[in-house]
């Protein structure tokens, strides 16, 4: 089984899918950081150097190449990968996706407490001009996310709670 965690940016994707790959005993996979290693770059310097649509390319190349493994693993994605060069189909396709539906303060306090500096689309921005960008990303991106097969809502949840939708999930699948 492929696991691939979708959601904005914030949302706990990695975290929550180390938990979660640790509990399934599966692999777990961070997409941005299969791309700075096949790149030797960071995210933020392919941003600038390359910018946003090579960015996307790169990004929808690493995605095919990791989602037609043969082996298990839990999968966390950038916040926009979905919303690219027919991302979501292919994730749906290859995999049981999972948005992570969190809100927005607990993002905005997500990204402040981590320095949301070090990504490349807040970089710069204050506190108000974070949770305005938010909006808008998920206005843009929410049509995507709830493309997912399973979709977890709540600030912080449980391995346990999707593990019972993706049992729900598979019997309804079979």
């Amino acid at each position: 089984m492929k696991i691939v965690l979708v959601g904005m940016p914030g949302s706990g994707k990695s975290t929550f899918g180390k938990n979660l790959a640790r509990t399934l005993n599966f692999a777990f996979v961070d997409l941005d950081h299969q791309i700075e290693i096949g790149e030797s770059m960071q995210i933020k310097e392919i941003f600038e150097k390359k910018g946003e649509g090579r960015f996307r390319e790169l990004e929808t190349n690493y995605l095919n190449k990791i989602l037609n493994q043969v082996e298990g693993f839990v999968l966390s994605t950038g916040g926009g990968t979905p919303c690219f060069n027919d991302n979501m189909n292919i994730i749906n396709k290859l995999g049981v996706s999972v948005y992570l539906d969190v809100s927005l303060e607990t993002i905005l306090h997500r990204l402040t407490r981590d320095h949301a500096n070090q990504r490349p689309m807040f970089s710069g921005l204050d506190a108000g001009e974070i949770i305005l960008k938010l909006k808008d990303l998920l206005a843009s991106r929410e049509g995507y996310y709830h493309q997912a097969k399973i979709k977890l809502s709540g600030d912080d949840p449980s391995t346990e709670l999707l593990m019972a939708k993706l049992i729900n999930f598979l019997e309804v699948e079979s």
